[in-house]
């Protein structure tokens, strides 16, 4: 070995020691330690020199990118031996939808490879990091990793926030047109069914906040925000109902359930002294616990008493007439027992009343 990057370490009956400085892939082979005795005693051992990978690439990229433009990003390393491998990631999460290409280099010993990101942009990857990683044994599990940050334009992103979700006359409502967009858009434009807006004393716009105070009837209508940047134009609107505040009570207040009474009442006439009378009153299952209404039930039960305290009357009234007939009836038979006609019967039975023993029915 005639090289001056090899130098003797150590040599000596029973060792013979070399160094190999500024390793290159030509120092690659088969290395031979002979003895010279009767025989030549020999030992080989193969070298093996890993070819370390280039710092890689990302080339592809052009900055900004519009939305919707498609991008082909490629990662390059020579160098590697063998063949190093190449890894996508986006904001630390892999890609896996990549195409990879390994090709041999002049010296016909090392590989140079690429990997190539293929994907539409897309304003959710504005600010995103887009990572290219070289994975090889050589690098002692150090990986190399080339870094690119994406800019993509896009149009406006509106929206309208109101402050108040139930406008009623008299109120004050703000609307704020939020606009998202790159570049910044512009200050929004408000209009009101596509014209201007009617009353400024009372429609202020400050930057994207639109304030209506004292509403009235005459704000009703559709409000829309637009917002601009160089790259296009959106827009959004919002209805805006100016509600009636006596409307708003009835709609806000709880009307409890109508709750209902009904009364039966059962009389039975039979020859006994005793009357029946039931009064049940039931109330609406419908009508919701806890609610006071409008003493519906009071009227109910008022009606209730009425109609027990007229029934009452009448069978008591009925009762007495019966008692009064009865008697009647009786008169005249005791009478009839003797006489020859009705005329005789009824005198008799008055003159008997005093001294006879009377029948008494009873009705029951």
């Amino acid at each position: 070995l005639r090289d001056n990057r090899i130098e003797l370490v150590r040599a000596s009956w029973h060792e013979l020691s070399i160094s190999v400085s500024d390793v290159t892939l030509s120092d690659e082979g088969q290395y031979t330690c002979s003895l010279f005795t009767m025989p030549v005693k020999t030992s080989k051992a193969f070298l093996t020199v890993l070819g370390v990978p280039e710092k890689p690439q990302i080339t592809g990229f052009t900055s900004p990118v519009m939305e919707g433009e498609r991008m082909q990003l490629t990662c390059k390393t020579s160098g590697s031996k063998p063949a190093a491998d190449i890894r996508w990631f986006k904001n630390d999460k892999e890609v896996k939808d990549v195409k990879y290409v390994k090709e041999e280099d002049a010296n016909r010993k090392t590989f140079t490879v690429s990997s190539t990101l293929d994907f539409l942009a897309d304003r959710n990857d504005d600010g995103a990091v887009i990572s290219c990683r070289v994975d090889h044994e050589s690098l002692n599990s150090t990986p190399q990793i080339a870094m690119q940050v994406l800019e993509i334009h896009y149009t406006p992103l509106v929206k309208i926030i109101s402050s108040n979700s139930w406008p009623e006359e008299g109120q004050s409502i703000i609307l704020t047109c939020e606009s998202k967009g790159k570049p910044v858009p512009e200050p929004v434009l408000w209009t009101k069914d596509g014209g201007e807006l009617p009353d400024p004393e009372r429609m202020v716009v400050n930057g994207r906040v639109l304030s209506i105070s004292f509403l009235n009837k005459t704000d009703n209508g559709t409000y829309r925000c637009e917002a601009k940047n160089p790259i296009g134009r959106n827009s959004t609107e919002y209805v805006l109902i100016v509600h009636d505040v006596f409307n708003t009570l009835l709609s806000t207040t709880v009307i409890p359930s109508l709750t209902t009474a009904t009364v039966t009442t059962t009389v039975a006439l039979t020859t006994s002294t005793t009357t029946s009378a039931t009064a049940t009153s039931t109330r609406d299952p419908n009508a919701l616990a806890g609610q006071n209404g409008p003493d519906h039930a009071l009227i109910g039960g008022i009606v209730a008493v009425v109609v027990f305290v007229t029934l009452c009357s009448i069978i008591l009234l009925g009762r007495y007439l019966a008692r009064h007939k009865g008697t009647y009836l009786t008169n005249e038979a005791k009478g009839a027992e003797d006489a020859p006609d009705a005329d005789t019967a009824i005198i008799n039975a008055e003159g008997s009343q005093v001294n006879a023993e009377e029948k008494k029915e009873y009705f029951i």
